[in-house]
């Protein structure tokens, strides 16, 4: 089954872990920048990892040192305890989906970006799938998820049926990806598991929209979102291929 792609996710640009500006305390998947997205009326993608106690917590690395002033693992805390932590330069803590929901509450579109627990780009044992199908299970606004591990996918694909999926995709370089092997980069980033777990899109990498691959996707149907724009003349050009933009520190125009 193939859920397709809601046409809100084209009317207006995707704000890259929502409409964030450290400058201005805006972190970047905190509440924040989730709220400043949906007052400028963009849509919004976050990321997603998995908390001790199995919630989906909108957050982008595996480590929490980077944007805290916490060290470690992050799936080594309870939701409750990265409740507590604060986001570097910023009033916000880290956030659950559930409240990010809450907040958004359907007024722009949310794209999901569940982040690969297996580290390998293989198999995964589908706890965060299942703790993100769950937050969203009657959520009425428009919404899809996605991950660079085509596995997470088809979890998503038994989890939610009627949620619209697709894959972040890439050039997948070797060196980017490790400990994933050189062999699985190979194989994904010609993009072969699009049918398998019943995409309805890819987001793909701006900077190598020109594969072949992508334009038989988009021959064929399939929705092209990109990542990530950071520029109006980027945009330009990404929009000559791709269908919509996830962008990131300027302010892209949203169409009449």
């Amino acid at each position: 089954m193939r859920a397709p792609l809601p046409p809100a996710f084209l009317s207006t640009p995707i704000a890259h872990r929502g409409y964030h500006a450290r400058t201005k305390t805006r972190i970047e998947n905190s509440t924040s920048a989730i709220r400043a997205a949906v007052d400028a009326g963009y849509g919004i993608e976050i990321d997603l990892q998995l908390s001790y106690d199995g919630q989906a917590m909108v957050f982008h690395d595996e480590q929490l040192d980077r944007l805290t002033n916490q060290t470690g693992a992050l799936n080594a805390r309870t939701a409750a305890d990265l409740g507590l932590i604060r986001l570097t330069d910023s009033d916000d803590t880290i956030a659950t989906l559930t409240e990010i929901l809450t907040l958004i509450a359907g007024r722009v579109p949310l794209l999901i970006e569940i982040k690969d627990q297996s580290l390998r780009l293989s198999e995964t044992d589908g706890l965060l799938e299942a703790a993100t199908a769950r937050a969203l299970h009657g959520y009425a606004g428009p919404v899809a998820v996605m991950s660079f591990n085509p596995h997470s996918m088809a979890q998503m694909a038994l989890l939610a049926p009627d949620l619209p999926r697709g894959l972040t995709t890439c050039a997948f370089d070797p060196a980017d990806w490790q400990p994933a092997d050189s062999a699985t980069c190979i194989r994904l980033r010609d993009i072969p598991d699009y049918d398998t777990v019943g995409a309805a899109f890819i987001s793909h990498e701006a900077a190598d929209l020109s594969r072949p691959r992508v334009a038989t996707l988009k021959s064929q149907g399939a929705t092209i979102l990109c990542w990530t724009i950071r520029s109006a003349q980027a945009e330009a050009t990404a929009r000559k291929i791709a269908q919509n933009i996830t962008f990131e520190g300027y302010l892209a125009a949203i169409p009449a």
